[in-house]
């Protein structure tokens, strides 16, 4: 239905003339009567109004497709930062919608887990902002504590709370109904290393490795993460210098060969190999992974000024490759530069 046919059917269900309506909306009658009648289109700022006195959607006023509605959906958690309670409630009663049609089922389940996760990184935020408030306030108790550790990532001394079983659960679970597919077996043995399961992980290995899209470079520093689960640094070491002289441009090898030195405190060369995976990268837009690894680096340093300068390449790939100057990823980047380069000139002072 088009927008002037779906105005009509709205004002004729809600009782109401064009005139009243004009009223309510404050433009004139006339206004109305060309909506109707196709002559011409609202405003966009009045469009809120118009929703309200039907008590609908913005979405509802226009004749949408469920992929439109879908699109919208995402492409607004993509943006903000926070939905209005209000809008959350639209969002979650359409997606409960689409849930039951078998045509968008797939899609929507994705999206409801995204809205979800959208509204729970909201209140994690505010869960950060507080208990920190809360322990620098009053630091010998522990009153906080474990909310922070839960809000933001921290680690936790509990083997208990600490460890990956039911990931490591869940992900086998999906390895044997999808033994074919290559991406569960990456984030069993992921989980499986975080624990240093290393017998299993290797177990896990040798079955991803045998699956014709297994990459040889990914399997490689797979066994480096084994023999360093083992303790066995040398091995380890080994494997990671032999990958490097067979692969020494490889976009894979560059950045996991990065990771694996960063996670040892082996900055130096963690640093250099992500910068000679940002420099060879020749796909655009690039990915800002390797310039937050080298700007974390330089904060753990205590070189601020460099990880602000890092920081200030990744705000100038979202502007200049991503085409992104507003919006929750492009404001995080700004306050993140911004942060960095305060504390900078803190340190110079």
């Amino acid at each position: 239905m088009e927008f002037g046919k779906k105005i009509r059917s709205l004002r004729l269900k809600a009782g109401l003339t064009q005139e009243q309506l004009a009223e309510r909306i404050g433009i004139g009658a006339q206004a109305v009567s060309k909506w109707e009648n196709s002559a011409a289109m609202p405003d966009i700022a009045a469009l809120p109004t118009i929703a309200e006195i039907f008590g609908v959607s913005i979405d509802d006023l226009f004749d949408l497709t469920a992929e439109q509605r879908l699109n919208r959906i995402e492409n607004r958690l993509d943006l903000e930062s926070e939905l209005p309670q209000d809008v959350f409630r639209e969002y979650e009663d359409y997606l409960a919608s689409a849930l039951a049609d078998e045509a968008t089922k797939k899609r929507a389940t994705g999206l409801t887990a995204y809205l979800w996760w959208h509204r729970m990184n909201a209140a994690a935020e505010k869960v950060r902002r507080y208990a920190k408030e809360a322990i620098r306030m009053d630091p010998g108790t522990k009153d906080c504590q474990w909310m922070l550790i839960m809000a933001e990532g921290h680690a936790a001394w509990d083997w208990n709370f600490a460890n990956h079983g039911r990931a490591i659960d869940f992900y086998r679970g999906i390895t044997e109904e999808h033994p074919d597919l290559r991406l569960p077996w990456l984030y069993l043995i992921d989980n499986l290393l975080a624990d240093r399961r290393a017998d299993e992980a290797e177990e896990a290995l040798g079955k991803l490795a045998a699956l014709p899209d297994a990459n040889p470079v990914m399997t490689g520093i797979y066994r480096a993460h084994i023999a360093l689960a083992r303790y066995d640094e040398k091995t380890a070491d080994g494997i990671v210098e032999e990958l490097g002289r067979e692969y020494p441009d490889n976009d894979v090898y560059l950045f996991e060969a990065a990771q694996y030195y960063a996670r040892k405190c082996e900055y130096e060369k963690a640093v250099a190999l992500y910068e000679r995976d940002f420099e060879i990268d020749t796909r655009r837009p690039r990915f800002q992974d390797a310039l937050m690894g080298i700007s974390q680096i330089c904060e753990i340093a205590g070189d601020y000024g460099k990880a602000a300068e890092t920081y200030g390449r990744i705000v100038d790939l979202l502007e200049n490759e991503w085409g992104i100057t507003e919006g929750t990823e492009y404001d995080a980047a700004i306050r993140e530069r911004d942060r960095l380069n305060a504390l900078a000139l803190k340190k110079t002072r």
